[in-house]
């Protein structure tokens, strides 16, 4: 799903198994991605704690998250450049140091725009572990290993954000919300040794700085930068009656036009926008879209209904979104073996059916809807999304030639991400209208001229007369209040259950989509390149 080819390794392909060496480097690639990807949603079973500590409020925590993976969308397309000028195990080994170093320092940030900063540092090094660490698979493995090393990535990729929040939420709630980011620093170092002993050395290739589409790289960070910021602040700011959102979204459009055009006119584009006219490429790469969307949606969603609605605390979420990560650990495996038997789109389009499916369960969320209550839908998605990403990789890469892997995989990873952060920041907003909705139309019913809200105001009022206040006219305005805050939850749990609503439907486009593919060839995808 995230491959980039490096060119610049010229090391040839095993003929019978990878060597130790090989596999230790392969695996030292694994725990990069791991990180990597485990970092983008580890902050969210505590954006609580860490709002509270860099003093920020709550429409402003979706930040922490989003930032990285702007960061990472930014980075990914230019990894096969960069790994070219500066050689492969130059710039996988620097990248390997920065990433930990920039997590650490998140620990000492004291507000939100420096959090945000440090956060897209750290998703702009940990961008670069991830395609890298999907290139090793595809240049120290021989093709009959490829698929084992297909299914140990896809773990990272689909296993790692789901327990993010519980690795994230454990260390919050027992040493502090700073811990989370310092666990990067071992694996991390362990990581960099690996890879220092087992990378062959290489040279560098500076004068390829001077062919670098750097138009293209600079259109490309801002047009994505200030998209995601009109995204994130458009809901707040209550979108276009808001002249910054009007004009940011301006500065989006015209240098994503202008990005756009350039790639699909430069000599060396550094994305290969003509790819997507190729059929499984162009749909594979919508899917993959459509379920960044669901996959970081879903790990965003769910613990803000559990922290806001239930008020559970770190660690609590955690422990229920443990049960989407830990079934994929015996899952995936099994799903090459799976492709050998059957259609790859017949199992992507069951897996993300099952998706779509833990996502309706949860529409008919209630007051009494809490932890026990997501076991079964996070079971349910749990088994989805391990059928969903490897059958995707090899339908989307089927039929892309070899000198074009690099541009296709950056490409595909780069869009992924991208739903993955416009998701995030759109479900905010989708879960924000929608609670505004279910609170006018509750609020229509609860008048004083109905009966049954003039007898829950006197119980109320009888309630706080009887523990501890004796004005009556202050035990009736508690009483209002309090009914007040009775409509306000219910509003906003029917805005959560929509939410889930709208990533199911989501889910339903993108397996449809799936089934619009060729069938790929014996072989083919990703681990045939």
């Amino acid at each position: 799903m995230s491959t980039i080819a490096a060119t610049s390794i010229a090391a040839p392909q095993p003929k019978a198994g990878a060597s130790t060496r090989e596999w230790i480097a392969v695996l030292a690639g694994m725990i990069g991605a791991f990180m990597a990807i485990l970092n983008i949603q580890i902050t969210n079973a505590s954006l609580l704690d860490i709002e509270g500590g860099i003093g920020t409020g709550v429409d402003n925590g979706a930040w922490i998250s989003t930032s990285y993976l702007i960061g990472e969308i930014v980075v990914i397309p230019l990894t096969a450049y960069f790994s070219n000028v500066f050689s492969f195990r130059r710039f996988i080994l620097v990248n390997s140091v920065l990433f930990p170093l920039f997590s650490i320092a998140c620990a000492f940030a004291h507000d939100l725009g420096t959090m945000i900063v440090l956060r897209g540092l750290q998703g702009f090094a940990g961008g670069v572990l991830i395609p890298m660490a999907f290139t090793m698979v595809l240049i120290k493995l021989p093709k009959s290993q490829q698929p084992l090393g297909l299914a140990i990535f896809a773990l990272s990729v689909t296993f790692a954000p789901a327990i993010g929040p519980t690795i994230g939420g454990y260390l919050t709630e027992n040493y502090g919300w700073q811990t989370i980011f310092f666990i990067n620093a071992i694996p991390s170092a362990i990581m960099a040794v690996a890879l220092a002993l087992t990378l062959d050395k290489q040279p560098m290739q500076l004068r390829l700085l001077r062919e670098g589409d750097w138009a293209g790289i600079f259109t490309m960070a801002i047009g994505l930068s200030a998209l995601q910021t009109v995204l994130e602040e458009g809901n707040k700011e209550d979108w276009f009656s808001s002249p910054f959102i009007v004009k940011l979204s301006i500065v989006a459009f015209v240098f994503l036009v202008a990005f756009i055009w350039i790639e699909l006119t430069v000599e060396k584009p550094l994305v290969k926008l003509r790819l997507l006219k190729q059929r499984n490429f162009g749909i594979g790469v919508a899917v993959n879209v459509l379920v960044g969307v669901a996959l970081f949606g879903t790990v965003y969603i769910l613990p803000q209904y559990l922290g806001q609605v239930q008020r559970y605390n770190a660690e609590q979420i955690g422990n229920v979104l443990a049960w989407t990560g830990l079934p994929q650990l015996l899952l995936i495996p099994l799903v090459p073996m799976m492709m050998k038997r059957f259609d790859a789109r017949y199992i992507g389009f069951l897996g993300i059916s099952i998706f779509a499916i833990s996502c309706f369960m949860n529409i008919t969320l209630s007051a009494d809807t809490a932890g026990d209550q997501f076991w079964i839908p996070n079971i349910v998605r749990a088994v989805g999304q391990a059928l969903v990403l490897t059958p995707i990789t090899a339908i989307t890469t089927a039929g892309i030639a070899p000198s074009d892997a690099a541009a296709a995989s950056g490409l595909t990873n780069m869009l992924r991400n991208l739903g993955g952060a416009v998701g995030t920041a759109t479900l905010g907003t989708v879960l924000t209208k929608r609670e505004q909705f279910h609170s006018n139309i509750i609020g229509q019913s609860v008048t004083l001229g109905r009966d049954e809200v003039r007898n829950r105001l006197d119980q109320m009022t009888g309630y706080f007369l009887q523990h501890g206040i004796s004005d009556h006219a202050v035990a009736a305005q508690k009483a209002i209040v309090a009914l007040g805050q009775i409509v306000k939850r219910q509003a906003l749990i029917l805005g959560f259950a929509d939410t889930f609503a709208v990533i199911g439907v989501v889910l339903a486009i993108a397996a449809v989509a799936l089934l619009l593919t060729q069938k790929p060839r014996a072989g083919g995808g990703a681990g045939a390149h």
